[in-house]
């Protein structure tokens, strides 16, 4: 007789705090054993690179860590969902699996769909609780924003991980479900990036209510200064190193205390931002796909793999696009405004399409998409709704890294450039090149697009399209479908964030 047992499913919420499906998992009677699947459908997909599955296993390292004091193991294969679950079902009896909804991109989202069938036909039970305040099949947003309150202030669901009663596998049987080993680059430890798991989750978040909340709002644009100014909360959130919850009763504790409360303020709002744009995601989906408002399909790009490449290396002769995406590639972060500014520049100055900008995807080690993509339309114009900003680089470039820090970090055959030519050394001349030791051209390339001409040329078009019928009847659309009807008839101005969570 096979032998029951009930199963957590790990997936976008690698931690033991506050963890419903696990506290409610925990209290049932039955063994229960742990789980997360590297898929590799999952792996080889466009928006994916190594840096979010070095993240991911480094959490479930530190998770085992926690858990050895138990002798609890979580496991983790390389296979298919599909797969892992048929292998689990011919060699125990599984009565529930328990997990967070996961609000992922389409290929996650169809994968559930099969295992929802799956289970079913299987008579598994299958119980998918809440993640960080996104409602399932809403109707309506007019009183979203009171359920998301509702659940930040719950009480959190807690367990202890030095007493867990997990199931152990038989090794016959583990060697079934382990699938191939991680490639190396995986399991190996880049400085260049934040580690994962839980424990470095608390770590950002506490040193930034102590101390480093203090410049939030006066850093947050700032490429450089943002890096520590800001909370850098990000990826475990986008991991569920740590809750939502977590981070929103933890910094309400700290309010009263703070001596810029308006810091705070602003990045509580942040918090709401970061679900609001989920939600949105969770609504309709097409984001990911589509331009969310139909009346842009007509609105077409030919693409220039010459400008996407050089775009991508950090080679277009505007330094401070340029510098982010070396940052961004190297590092995993830049801060919103630079993350609106490379989208901006992309999608307006060389006139691409936002469907091609899976790279920034992969080099986001906090992509979430259900931020990604709601943002990425919001910043290409094509949502009907929100106002078109389309960035300049060299003021943005000389507002916010006046003294080139940045750029000079970033783009290192610009180090002796003169500061009055650092934000535009195509302008210097012949002699100040050769002093310089920056060759326009050699060392570091010309614009390859007027910056203002190409602005210019794109706001006219975007906002003349703008002003069409069809455009105007899809924007009511959208409004209907996220936001909240009584700030509608308000008239409330609609706030714009690329990232809406630092």
């Amino acid at each position: 007789m096979k032998s029951e047992i009930n199963l957590v499913w790990f997936k976008r919420d690698l931690r033991f705090t506050d963890h419903e499906p696990l506290w409610v998992a925990q209290n049932s009677e039955l063994p229960l054993l742990l789980i997360y699947i590297f898929e590799p459908s999952v792996m080889d997909h466009h928006d994916s690179d190594v840096r979010h599955w070095r993240f991911i296993y480094e959490s479930l390292m530190e998770m085992n860590g926690r858990l050895h004091n138990s002798a609890g193991r979580l496991y983790f294969f390389h296979k298919e969902a599909e797969e892992v679950f048929k292998i689990l079902a011919d060699h125990f009896s599984i009565r529930t699996v328990f997990s967070h909804q996961e609000t992922g991109n389409g290929l996650t989202f169809e994968r559930d769909k099969k295992m929802k069938k799956f289970f079913a036909e299987n008579g598994i039970g299958w119980n998918e609780y809440q993640s960080n305040g996104i409602i399932r099949a809403s109707k309506s947003r007019e009183v979203w924003g009171k359920l998301w309150e509702r659940q930040m202030r719950a009480q959190p669901k807690m367990v202890d991980a030095a007493n867990f009663k997990t199931f152990k596998l038989e090794d016959s049987v583990f060697k079934l479900l382990k699938g191939s080993e991680l490639h190396t680059e995986i399991t190996t430890r880049n400085e260049n990036f934040q580690q994962g798991g839980e424990y470095w989750a608390w770590r950002y978040l506490d040193t930034f209510l102590k101390s480093r909340y203090q410049n939030y709002s006066k850093y947050i644009s700032k490429p450089a200064l943002s890096r520590k100014g800001c909370s850098r909360l990000s990826p475990y959130l986008t991991y569920g190193n740590i809750s939502m919850r977590m981070v929103y009763q933890y910094t309400l504790q700290h309010y009263e205390q703070a001596s810029n409360k308006r810091a705070l303020q602003n990045f509580i709002s942040r918090l709401h931002w970061h679900c609001h744009f989920i939600q949105k995601f969770e609504d309709e989906c097409r984001y990911e796909f589509e331009n969310i408002n139909r009346a842009y399909d007509k609105l077409v790009k030919d693409k220039n793999e010459d400008f996407i490449a050089a775009w991508q290396k950090g080679q277009t002769g505007i330094p401070i696009v340029d510098g982010c995406m070396r940052c961004v590639t190297e590092t995993g972060y830049i801060n919103f405004r630079m993350r609106a500014l490379v989208v901006s520049f992309f999608v307006f100055n060389l006139w691409q399409d936002w469907r091609d900008l899976h790279f920034l995807a992969r080099q986001f080690l906090d992509y979430e998409p259900g931020i990604h993509y709601p943002q990425l339309q919001m910043q290409s114009g094509t949502t009907g709704i929100n106002t078109i900003r389309i960035y300049n680089p060299i003021k943005n470039s000389m507002d916010h890294d006046p003294e080139g820090e940045f750029i000079k970090r970033w783009i290192p055959e610009l180090k002796n450039v003169p500061l009055e030519f650092l934000h535009e050394p195509h302008k210097m001349d012949l002699h100040l090149q050769e002093i310089s030791a920056c060759t326009i051209g050699v060392d570091y390339p010309a614009p390859i697009v007027d910056a203002e001409e190409t602005r210019k040329k794109a706001s006219d078009l975007v906002w003349s399209y703008r002003k069409e019928k069809e455009v105007k009847t899809e924007g009511q659309r959208i409004l209907a479908r996220h936001v909240n009807p009584r700030k509608t008839k308000k008239k409330q101005k609609i706030v714009i964030r690329f990232a809406c969570f630092e």
